[in-house]
């Protein structure tokens, strides 16, 4: 079985290259080697290469001086071990890099097992841990939404204190997007959608928001009342268009992607309100301390089944082998992706 690893160049997202790995690597006391069996690939991990240098996402899984390895979300297996914690067979689902394998310090803890190497102990705790996953006919779905579903719906649980009942988000084909209008709808906000002109009879046909419009027509929106306005795509002259259009009707603008990688930078807006970073890991972890883990598990199954059965135009694709991922990832990286597909990879 071959054994490698797809880096990406920190200073140009579009350029890759795939590498042999060592198979037979030498494992310190209490690592063990996994193999990953499968993962989903969206835009949210371009979001992860782009925030790389910012928010430390570049440090989970070291690579070569001007190289990284973007992380992504799925299952693995461990193959080898010399951890205690670790038996071969165990089968984790969480944070793994865009490889075949890959070497985790793992330890059992109260709610699973968290990944202890010295280069992540600084990095977030959610990102850390590791869920044991015996097969499931769901593991898919599982890959694809629960990373970005959580953040809708914990971003959604944050709204919710807002008084606003417009909320306005970029990106709207985004799958983070559309499971943040799904759940603001069902608290009776009206949602507006703003995406590029390829995308709009498509978001419309979905039925999750109550306004779609392109990005140059901002200027014509109305809203009654207070407006949020949620950025997932990270372009300023959306943000500043945005802002222009609602003024003082902004009640809050949050930054929370970044889609359009390729347009970082610019002003920032000179109307409303300074716009805010939402980092979902804090949120996590304090309605962790709120609702306690089991609590916050069933609430976010709830709306991950919920999202599922609620959507049946979402489509799974299947990709296989490191060329096959190479090829998807230019197509994610360069926007190329279809609102209604969820895209799941399968290293070997």
């Amino acid at each position: 079985m071959a054994v490698w690893d797809l880096l990406v160049d920190r200073s140009d997202l579009t350029r890759t290259t795939l590498v042999a790995a060592d198979p037979d690597i030498a494992l310190a006391e209490g690592e063990a080697l996994l193999a990953v069996e499968s993962f989903a690939l969206t835009a949210n991990n371009v979001t992860y290469g782009a925030a790389g240098d910012m928010i430390g996402y570049w440090k989970f899984f070291p690579a070569p001086e001007g190289q990284g390895r973007i992380p992504v979300w799925g299952f693995a297996s461990v193959v080898r071990s010399n951890c205690a914690d670790a038996p071969v067979g165990l089968r984790l689902f969480g944070y793994w890099p865009m490889s075949s394998h890959t070497v985790a310090r793992l330890q059992n803890s109260r709610n699973g097992f968290v990944e202890t190497s010295a280069h992540r102990a600084e990095l977030p705790p959610t990102y850390n841990a590791y869920q044991a996953a015996e097969p499931d006919p769901a593991d898919d779905w599982r890959s694809l939404l629960r990373p970005l579903l959580m953040t809708s719906f914990i971003l959604d649980d944050q709204l919710s204190e807002s008084t606003a009942r417009t909320m306005v988000l970029s990106s709207a084909s985004s799958k983070t997007a559309m499971g943040l209008a799904w759940l603001a709808a069902k608290r009776g906000v009206r949602v507006i959608g703003l995406t590029s002109p390829t995308n709009l009879e498509k978001l419309k046909g979905f039925g999750l928001y109550d306004t779609v419009v392109a990005y140059d027509a901002i200027s014509g929106l109305r809203a009654q009342g207070m407006v949020d306005y949620v950025d997932f795509a990270g372009r300023s002259a959306v943000s500043q268009a945005v802002h222009e259009t609602f003024g003082d009707q902004l009640q809050q603008s949050i930054n929370v992607g970044i889609t359009h990688w390729d347009a970082l930078g610019g002003p920032r807006p000179t109307t409303g309100p300074t716009p805010v970073m939402f980092f979902a890991p804090d949120r996590i972890r304090q309605r962790m301390k709120d609702w306690g883990p089991e609590e916050l598990g069933a609430r976010f199954t709830a709306v991950l089944d919920g999202f599922v059965a609620a959507n049946p135009w979402m489509k799974l694709k299947h990709h296989k082998g490191p060329e096959a991922l190479q090829a998807l990832y230019a197509d994610v990286v360069a926007g190329r992706m279809l609102p209604d597909e969820g895209h799941i990879v399968r290293p070997n």
